[in-house]
């Protein structure tokens, strides 16, 4: 485990489990949400799995399996790869309240057994901005592409690199092209008290531009079907997510 990934599990298992009950509710309670309709659940990217039964999917940073347990309500064989403990325990908690199951691997996706998964996921599903946790894209991507089975797909959905370059009040922030490692605080430090976050250990990641992210995925051999760029959460007139749909070949 490199030491960004180890930086990084240290801090999504500090009160992670915490935070995921404060944000979405216990287990019991965010079951029932999804329950109600797991395909909703999914959002702007529902339209991608209209029929999903049998097929084996890999949610890649699943985290506290938010999408992982609908899409095994729908049908399909989720995996999530994570790294962090306080996050699987939320998850299947998640899915056994939701009556159905996931399977959780925890560990550096960079270690990831490729000769016991090559070639196993019809769906390699990366959302909710996970790209930053990765220093090596190039990697990263011939990792995913030697796991999906030929003719399957990935959906990668993440935050827009030029979101980091708008700061307060729209004013312009130049750091479009600096990716070196940086510490910086966990996403749901926030959600603690002020006395509290002094004790949250920070996360160590690399920002990458959107020619950095295609490129990866290009080289590592996927072909690109579709790209989507996503307005602000509350409608901003900017660039703040993208979606992409990249595809493995049949007979590669």
């Amino acid at each position: 485990m490199n030491r960004q990934t180890q930086t990084n599990k240290t801090a999504w298992e500090y009160r992670a489990y915490e935070f995921w009950q404060k944000r979405d509710g216990t287990p019991v309670d965010k079951a029932k949400e999804l329950l109600k309709d797991p395909r909703a659940s999914l959002k702007k990217h529902k339209d991608y799995f209209h029929d999903v039964e049998g097929l084996n999917v890999a949610n890649i940073c699943g985290s506290n399996g938010r999408k992982a347990v609908p899409l095994s309500l729908m049908g399909a064989n989720v995996t999530i790869f994570d790294v962090s403990e306080e996050n699987k325990r939320y998850a299947l908690e998640l899915a056994t309240c939701a009556q159905t199951s996931i399977d959780y691997v925890v560990g550096d996706v960079y270690d990831l057994d490729v000769s016991k998964y090559e070639g196993r996921f019809d769906l390699l599903y990366l959302e909710g901005g996970i790209l930053h946790y990765f220093d090596d894209l190039k990697r990263l991507c011939n990792i995913l592409y030697s796991i999906l089975k030929p003719g399957g797909s990935m959906i990668l959905s993440d935050y827009h690199p030029l979101k980091r370059c708008i700061g307060p009040e729209s004013t312009y922030m130049p750091v479009y092209f600096d990716n070196e490692l940086y510490p910086e605080d966990i996403s749901y430090k926030s959600f603690f008290s002020k006395d509290e976050q002094k004790d949250f250990p920070d996360v160590l990641l690399t920002h990458h531009t959107l020619s950095d992210i295609m490129n990866s995925v290009i080289t590592a051999g996927f072909q690109i079907r579709r790209f989507d760029e996503h307005r602000g959460w509350n409608d901003e007139n900017i660039p703040w997510e993208f979606t992409m749909l990249a595809a493995k070949s049949i007979g590669r």
